[in-house]
């Protein structure tokens, strides 16, 4: 089968597409036929070395995988051969043939193509778990998030609407801005101006905001805590701008929280949890409540080129990686040339 590889650190550009030996599922697995996988920036930060936690080398990258079950374990029941599943595995979707632990895993249902599909168990997933179980997000409240039109950030966007939120979304550009309008934010502010915190007190009424959404980090982190309302709660999800330095007399002042959000590592220690995350964003799709799309979707052959659009920042929207499903690209947003 055909694999990206990442045999050293460092930029996209040294990823290997190269012939490997077919993964075999071990009892609780399943081994599934890859159609689209999606990316996020910690994949990304993975091939560079500069994630907390280092993959051992040589590893495929990449966790989010829909497609079709090419065969089950020997303990796994619920599951056969020709569904269409989507999940997560701990590494190894930009191949044509991935391993995912059983519970990790749901069927696709009729609603969802692969592309859109592929956008939900990472990316989805962790964005429902830290609303929802982390940040405790109210319907009514207000909802403001940074890094508004990257995936994580869209994706905040829409699930922070199923929940009832107003949502404030926060972006560099007046295209990212507009971007996240297209998915349902009730206001928009420019948060790369010295005064974005006036304008987003004025967005919102002259109220501090009640939970803050950021994947992004460095000196926004900051500025986005203290605008929070008291009780407010900051959901620490990434660090694409760097690890901040938030003073710890700012939650004793504000009376707010920082609170971790990590989908994958509690996955990980508690079982159970991907499932129902996964059940209820397909519910959420089925009425209507959700709209997971891909921003732009590229080859497996240009993988490297995606991952280097992350790190650059310049990416908009999910970003996943057509293998299987190269033949029925959607037409929006497609890099294949």
């Amino acid at each position: 089968m055909r694999a990206i590889v990442c045999r050293e650190y460092g930029a996209p550009e040294l990823l290997q597409l190269i012939e490997q030996p077919a993964p075999r599922p071990g009892p609780r697995e399943i081994c599934v036929a890859v159609s689209v996988a999606g990316l996020g920036y910690v994949d990304a930060l993975h091939v560079a070395g500069r994630y907390q936690v280092k993959l051992p080398l040589p590893f495929v990258p990449a966790s989010e995988v829909a497609g079709v079950i090419a065969e089950v374990g020997s303990e796994v029941t619920h599951l056969r051969p020709g569904q269409r599943v989507f999940g997560i595995c701990v590494q190894g979707a930009l191949a044509e043939q991935a391993v995912l632990r059983a519970d990790w895993c749901i069927p696709i249902p009729a609603v969802l193509n692969d592309f859109q599909a592929a956008c939900l168990p990472v990316t989805y997933g962790t964005v429902l778990f830290g609303l929802r179980e982390c940040g405790r997000l109210q319907t009514g409240e207000t909802l403001l998030v940074l890094g508004a039109a990257g995936g994580l950030g869209l994706a905040a966007v829409d699930v922070g609407k199923a929940m009832g939120a107003r949502v404030i979304a926060a972006a560099s550009s007046e295209a990212k801005r507009a971007l996240a309008l297209e998915y349902g934010a009730d206001a928009v502010v420019d948060y790369g101006r010295e005064d974005w915190r006036n304008a987003l007190k004025q967005a919102n009424g002259g109220r501090g905001v009640d939970v803050v959404f950021d994947p992004v980090g460095g000196a926004f982190s900051e500025a986005a805590f203290r605008s929070l309302a008291p009780g407010g709660r900051h959901l620490a999800v990434g660090f694409a701008a760097g690890v901040p330095s938030i003073p710890l007399n700012l939650p004793l002042l504000k009376r707010a929280s920082i609170v971790g959000v990590n989908f994958g590592g509690t996955i990980f220690e508690v079982p159970g949890v991907a499932t129902p995350v996964f059940r209820q964003l397909v519910d959420w799709c089925a009425a209507g409540r959700v709209h997971p799309k891909p921003g732009e979707i590229y080859p497996l052959a240009r993988t490297a080129e995606a991952l280097s659009a992350m790190l650059a920042r310049r990416a908009s929207g999910k970003i996943v990686v057509a293998i299987g499903a190269a033949d029925r690209l959607p037409q929006h947003r497609t890099r294949t040339n």
